[in-house]
């Protein structure tokens, strides 16, 4: 069979640009590798619900309460008004998009993705089938490469697709506790604490019957493993049974250029589309599948390649400026622990509270309340600068 579109990878990006175009009546391939589970805090908005079509039954937690906790162990809990953040199991989350795909009418193949060919027929993708371990050839008019932070489909086809800035992610599925002075099945906790993190956040998110306790570092000599055991000391974690362990790297940049001006287009982590300052990274995911498939439609109908670009400028149109917010939180606050102490004592603040979450729910930043805004920027600057103290009270 001759695709129209082929593509490299099977997580929320990859699965969401298989049903859009599968919907659409394309042919598609969607390739994955068979029970990797990326390590996820497994957190989405409601408009990732409204937007993709999540059923609740995906939704294993509703989470109503943010807890910030400094370094000195001092917390400030954030309700979330109007809402909830809603907390999915990876392992069962990405298989359900699968599944959706192929039942549109994708094709789902499971193998590794080894190299891109083109001959006088057109663009081959060569993979690995996993069972019968058989070289394959896959003749198709587009690639998405939606393979990751250290996605191959990017290394090999589009510029500066090798050179992805990137935290390490890890974390411990446990089994979760009943509900206690520490834990709270409700409630996320993030912890701005360079002993658990020296440039980015621990975290204990609730999945319902499951938790998940990890963290997150550019630090190459960071012990994960050993940041995330007093993690769950501190949390009071340690005595729970623990389910399974995760690893992998999480980009914190948008790629310049998501295309090769030819047959491929990136989506996804590949893409380098996870918020800073967050590391939230499944709506980002299936945004950039989303138009991904609208940018590999375009190409198609016109046969003009250029039309990939438009993948990243629809991304970039909506979200640029939130990105370009995060990553200055990020470079401001997560420098030291004084700055950290700084970053949660800011986050007690009411406006910043509100803003925070109703840009979180609805993925924009919020214009309504320009004296909000003016008095967060004078606060900010205030942390900043050291001219005012931390405050919890």
């Amino acid at each position: 069979m001759t695709y129209d579109v082929f593509i490299v990878g099977g997580g929320p990006s990859g699965a969401t640009a298989a049903t859009d175009l599968a919907r659409a009546g394309h042919k598609v391939a969607l390739l994955d590798r068979s029970g990797r589970i990326k390590p996820c805090g497994g957190a989405i908005p409601p408009r990732a619900i409204a937007d993709f079509d999540i059923p609740m039954s995906q939704v294993v937690a509703q989470i109503t309460t943010a807890r910030m906790i400094s370094p000195t162990g001092r917390a400030v809990d954030i309700p979330i008004e109007n809402g909830f953040v809603g907390m999915v199991d990876r392992e069962h989350f990405d298989e359900f998009l699968r599944e959706r795909a192929a039942e549109h009418g994708a094709e789902r193949l499971t193998g590794t993705f080894l190299r891109i060919e083109r001959d006088k027929d057109g663009t081959h993708v060569v993979w690995r089938d996993k069972v019968s371990k058989d070289e394959r050839r896959s003749l198709t008019k587009l690639v998405i490469g939606a393979d990751g932070a250290r996605s191959n489909v990017a290394r090999a086809e589009v510029p500066g697709g090798d050179k992805i800035p990137y935290v390490i992610a890890y974390h411990e599925i446990i089994k979760a506790p009943p509900a206690n002075d520490q834990y709270n099945p409700d409630r996320c906790d993030v912890i701005y604490d360079g002993r658990i993190s020296p440039d980015f956040y621990g975290w204990v998110f609730p999945h319902g019957k499951s938790c998940s306790v990890g963290m997150g570092t550019e630090k190459p000599e960071a012990d994960l493993k050993a940041a995330t055991a007093d993690l769950r000391a501190m949390s009071g974690l340690t005595g729970c049974e623990t389910i399974r362990r995760e690893g992998a790297p999480i980009p914190l940049h948008p790629m310049d250029r998501w295309d090769n001006g030819r047959d491929v287009v990136l989506a996804g982590d590949a893409a380098g589309v996870v918020a800073p300052s967050s590391g939230e990274g499944i709506y980002y995911a299936m945004v950039g599948g989303r138009v991904a498939a609208t940018a590999a439609q375009a190409a198609l109908a016109s046969g003009k390649p250029k039309d990939l670009a438009l993948a990243r400028k629809l991304f970039m149109r909506e979200h640029k400026t939130v990105f370009k917010v995060l990553r200055s939180m990020q470079d401001a606050y997560y420098k030291s622990d004084d700055r950290r102490e700084r970053f949660v004592s800011l986050c007690h603040d009411i406006d910043v509270q509100r803003l925070t979450f109703e840009a979180y729910m609805n993925k924009k930043l919020v214009a309504a309340r320009p004296m909000a805004h003016l008095r967060i920027g004078v606060k900010n600057l205030l942390h900043l600068s050291g001219l005012v103290r931390p405050n919890f009270t």
